[in-house]
């Protein structure tokens, strides 16, 4: 049997995983939203050479599987498939060693993938490891099979969904612990944050209370690397991008209730407080940085970046009547310059109309970029539900999401259902359909349609093409992990050319963290 650290309470850090795989096999696409699944309990299964035991916390049904360490040490589970046709497997296990156990997974005798099940930081932790497969009509046979001396890990279950179109925020989220621990995940960054705040809304509509603490606990993990014990952060915030991960503070205070989170959103608040030297154009929009080559410069990303964390920090932690029109406010600046008759963004403005890019006589950049276009539509959609019902904004800030609503359905690709890089010039042969944007409008319109503010029957089917679209860019390879892809590396303000020639990058956490974004939205 495998060596077994001592029993221990629930690990608070989810798994601190590293994968080992080679090459990613063929991919299978989503197509549609979350199916029904079938859930087979390990210790029901045939098992070669492994027992049935108890004595760790967290497994369901009576027990888990515990195999000898040998190589050739199996569990096999007796499947139904309704129809034939794809599935995909979920093998719910704990491995407690610092190294990972190699597999074979076998379906009617044929070995389709290769998993190496990563650690899960003791044996009391539970992970998930999605596998893509074909089934035959009736009875089916999937064998977990270990490759190695090490044996397999514990097995508690196999969840089989009957379409591949499992619950794909929740295997993007294993797939990318698996890829990078907390310490790796990377630094103090507005992506790395906006994939942190996308774990947390998982966490939040998961009902299994282990599940739940797993992913906090993780993004606590990432955050505690930067906030001390006195709730300090050092950092200057020169930016509003710096601004950005103040989302996680808040997350975490709510969570938690530790001073030290709420000090640390409240040294950014306060950063962003009348008097307190962040500069502002004459008319009060913040300047999306302090340095000279961003001198009176209002890009629209900067509203995703520093406007919710200030609804936020007023629905959550106080000082929220401050907070609700700094808010509000900037969304409303931010639009008097950028929203324009058709009503999309232009990606920037600058009042003093020196940078390189600036129309001489308007200051706008020239083009529409999709994600900025994207950022301002979340963030106005977020802040409209954190402000109360009576706020002095509210129904200006509606109508500048209607508009920016009908703006975004006149430009969707009606082959794919998502949005061009460069918005409204979808017509060029250069020009390609980018995913976090086109997660984030789709989002921005469901919203409006779910809240009322624009017609059900005009706009529902442009959400239905953009879930579809935008579920077209994620699959699951038969290394277990999932891929997205087309994604937009990080971009400045510039001209056409600029836009189309930035590389699309997969599992980029700009287009991670706003696929949860959207998934825990529209699905939920």
């Amino acid at each position: 049997m495998r060596t077994r650290a001592a029993a221990a309470v629930l690990a608070l850090l989810a798994a601190s995983f590293a994968v080992a795989v080679g090459p990613a096999g063929p991919a299978h696409a989503a197509a549609a939203g979350p199916s029904a699944a079938t859930v087979y309990e390990a210790e029901n299964a045939t098992i070669f050479h492994g027992t049935v035991d108890t004595d760790h916390l967290g497994y369901t049904g009576t027990g888990f599987v515990n195999t000898a360490n040998e190589a050739g040490a199996y569990v096999e589970f007796a499947v139904d498939a309704p129809a034939a046709g794809a599935a995909t497997l979920a093998l719910r296990y704990s491995n407690g060693t610092a190294a990972t156990r190699p597999s074979g997974v076998g379906v009617n005798g044929t070995t389709v993938s290769t998993p190496a099940f990563a650690p899960t930081t003791d044996w009391n932790t539970w992970a998930v490891s999605r596998i893509p497969v074909t089934l035959k009509a009736g009875g089916n046979l999937v064998r977990v099979t270990a490759t190695t001396a090490g044996g397999l890990p514990d097995l508690d279950s196999l969840t089989v969904a009957d379409t591949l179109n499992t619950q794909w925020s929740d295997a993007l989220v294993d797939s990318t612990m698996q890829r990078y621990t907390p310490a790796t995940v990377g630094g103090w960054s507005y992506p790395v944050a906006l994939y942190m705040m996308g774990q947390y809304q998982l966490a939040q509509h998961t009902a299994d209370p282990a599940r739940r603490a797993a992913l906090i606990a993780y993004v606590r993990a990432w955050a505690d690397r930067f906030v001390d014990a006195n709730g300090h952060i050092a950092n200057s915030f020169t930016s509003l991008d710096s601004m950005m991960p103040g989302q996680v503070m808040i997350a975490l205070y709510r969570e938690t209730g530790q001073t030290k989170y709420g000090l640390a959103a409240k040294q950014i608040h306060d950063r962003l407080l009348p008097g307190a030297g962040y500069p502002t154009t004459a008319d009060g929009g913040f300047w999306h940085a302090t340095g000279a080559d961003r001198a009176n410069q209002l890009w629209a990303d900067g509203t995703f970046m520093a406007d919710p964390f200030m609804a936020q920090y007023g629905k959550y932690i106080g000082d929220s009547d401050r907070s609700f029109d700094i808010a509000t406010k900037q969304l409303v600046v931010y639009a008097s310059h950028l929203q324009q008759p058709n009503g999309l963004l232009k990606h920037a403005y600058d009042a003093s109309k020196a940078a390189s890019w600036a129309d001489p006589v308007t200051g706008l950049a020239p083009e529409t970029w999709c994600r900025a276009v994207g950022w301002y539509g979340v963030a106005a959609t977020e802040i409209l539900d954190l402000i109360p019902a009576d706020h002095p904004r509210r129904a200006q800030l509606i109508s500048i999401v209607r508009n920016l609503v009908q703006g975004m359905a006149a430009y969707q690709d009606p082959a794919t259902g998502r949005w061009f890089q460069v918005v409204d010039k979808g017509g060029n042969a250069d020009n390609w359909t980018e995913t976090s944007c086109s997660a984030m409008f789709t989002q921005t319109i469901d919203t409006a349609v779910r809240r009322g503010w624009v017609a059900r029957d005009t706009y529902q089917p442009v959400v239905d093409a953009g879930k579809r679209g935008e579920l077209a860019r994620i699959s699951l390879h038969t290394d277990g992990l999932t891929y997205l892809t087309g994604i937009s590396v990080g971009t400045n303000v510039a001209d056409y050319a600029y836009y189309v020639g930035r590389p699309q990058a997969t599992n980029d956490f700009h287009g991670l963290g706003v696929f949860l974004f959207f998934y825990e939205e529209v699905y939920h």
